[in-house]
C-alpha cells in the first residue's frame, strides 16, 4: 500500500486538520516510512511463536468485593442540596 495525496487529503478532512502543502508531504513521508516498517515485520517467520498477552507473568490477587459502610437512602438524600424522595436532582448537562 502506498500513501498518496488523495489519502492524505481524506485523512486531513476526517481529522478536521488544515495542513499546508509542505506539511502534507511530511505526513505522507512519515506514513510511508511506517508502512515500510510494518512490511518488514510481516517478512519475519513467526511460526511457533506464542502471542504475547501480558508483558509479565505477575498475576493480580483481587480482594473479595464486600459492601461496607452503607448509608441509608434517606440519610444520603438529606445531605443533598436538591433531591426528591428517591433521587438526587442535578442540573441538566446535555442539551439535545
Amino acid at each position: 500500500m502506498q500513501i498518496d495525496n488523495a489519502l492524505i487529503l481524506k485523512l486531513e478532512q476526517l481529522a478536521r486538520l488544515e495542513l499546508s502543502e509542505q506539511e502534507r508531504k511530511a505526513v505522507q513521508g512519515s506514513l510511508n516510512d511506517i508502512l515500510k516498517m510494518v512490511e518488514q515485520l510481516n517478512t519475519l517467520d513467526t511460526t511457533g511463536v506464542e502471542p504475547l498477552i501480558y508483558l509479565s507473568e505477575t498475576e493480580n490477587h483481587w480482594r473479595e468485593d464486600v459492601v461496607q459502610f452503607q448509608v441509608a437512602k434517606k440519610a444520603a438524600l438529606s445531605n443533598a442540596p436538591l433531591a426528591n424522595e428517591d433521587y438526587f436532582k442535578v442540573p441538566k448537562v446535555i442539551d439535545l
